[in-house]
């Protein structure tokens, strides 16, 4: 175990600065680190200054949707469609437009779960009924009613704590499953055939630019929108029906709202890295750095994970607490580790408890992760020694 006294006789920190840093010391939850290899230079770029709906416009779009269908190994059933305002934009557009014909039941544990929950009551005022469990907790899974449409978060990136399958989801469900999977999609294996509505960005897993999100639909879904009208106003961007009929258009690259083509062949660039890793190797690089953080905070007494059941923390969005430390510590750790270029935007979410968060998922290589401990203990000691 590292030495990890705060300070020496005169004060200064008594831990020695390492002398090897990690190569890619991008460690934000979103925007997260680009694929190994990324070159912007590298990118296709003869569909910019070209109109989205221009037959090269159409074919990039449409290829960026069967690269997601063939690296999630998403069936036949489901439609995938790009969709403006990031992964907030998708899960609100699937809110506003299906949500209504039935009771809702909105899980909450960090704060974009909250955030799904005001909207349901404040906004759409549906009085939904909501099972909340705090920072670093599951709730009870099994108090779900599923007659009802439930919303939940599938990662939970600001408080490091996901469900650990979809086994608590039942085939014979009434209600629609909504799933915000934006830090779990490409790094968990998802049971599809459990999941109605499904949303995401670029920007988590894939390491793509922010801006756009992504819609999965399963036929469920489609049902609802095809015979169910809110009783809210819908704004242009979410309408998803024309003429009592799915615009199916949206999912296959006619987006409903200009989109970036140089954000669509970034993504791109990372859905054909993806590809030639597969599904599982993309697990498998996520687990292999959770594992390496895992080693990291074992081997010291100072670090600990906010969420305490290894069953249900995350792999990607990793939070961790820190001894004894307020916002005011976390904040002078991650700016002594930002000016020595040694780890990039690892303090925890505004709303959560104060520690560090750090992203593991495929985009990061695991020996960053273990070059990182070092700096952690370096920085900690620091910090404290003022």
């Amino acid at each position: 175990m590292t030495d990890t006294t705060a300070a020496d006789a005169t004060g200064a920190s008594a831990v020695q600065k390492p002398a090897t840093k990690p190569a890619r010391p991008f460690f934000s939850s979103g925007p997260c680190a680009k694929p190994p290899g990324y070159d912007a230079a590298r990118l296709a770029t003869e569909s910019l200054g070209r109109s989205h709906r221009s037959k090269i416009g159409k074919a990039r779009l449409a290829y960026a949707i069967e690269l997601m269908r063939e690296v999630l190994g998403l069936p036949d059933t489901h439609r995938i469609g790009i969709v403006p305002g990031s992964d907030t934009g998708a899960f609100e557009m699937a809110m506003w437009t299906m949500l209504g014909a039935r009771p809702v039941t909105t899980l909450a544990w960090e704060s974009f779960g909250e955030g799904w929950v005001t909207d349901a009551v404040k906004q759409l005022k549906i009085d939904p009924t909501v099972i909340r469990a705090d920072y670093g907790q599951l709730p009870d899974l099994a108090q779900v009613d599923w007659s009802n449409d439930v919303l939940f978060t599938w990662n939970g990136t600001t408080s490091g704590v996901r469900v650990p399958d979809a086994e608590w989801i039942p085939a014979d469900r009434e209600g629609l499953s909504f799933a915000d999977a934006t830090s779990g999609v490409f790094a968990y294996d998802i049971d599809w055939s459990k999941i109605d509505v499904a949303t995401f960005s670029w920007q988590k897993v894939l390491g793509g630019e922010g801006g756009h999100g992504v819609l999965i639909l399963g036929p469920r879904a489609v049902e609802r929108l095809e015979s169910h009208t809110p009783a809210w106003p819908l704004p242009k961007v979410f309408r998803l029906v024309s003429k009592g009929k799915l615009a199916e258009g949206v999912f296959k690259g006619e987006t409903i709202n200009t989109p970036s083509m140089l954000a669509v062949e970034d993504a791109i660039f990372a859905l054909e890295w993806a590809r030639g890793l597969g599904e599982r190797g993309l697990i498998a690089r996520s687990d292999a750095n959770a594992a390496a953080l895992d080693r990291i905070v074992e081997e010291r007494d100072w670090l600990g994970h906010l969420a305490a059941d290894p069953a249900s923390r995350s792999r990607t969005s990793v939070c961790l607490t820190v001894e004894g430390a307020d916002e005011a510590l976390i904040k002078k750790m991650a700016s002594l580790l930002e000016k020595e270029e040694a780890a990039f935007d690892v303090a925890g979410y505004r709303d959560a408890p104060a520690g560090l968060r750090i992203w593991c998922g495929a985009t990061v290589d695991t020996a960053d992760i273990e070059a990182l401990g070092p700096w952690l203990d370096w920085a900690f000691a620091t910090a404290k020694a003022g």
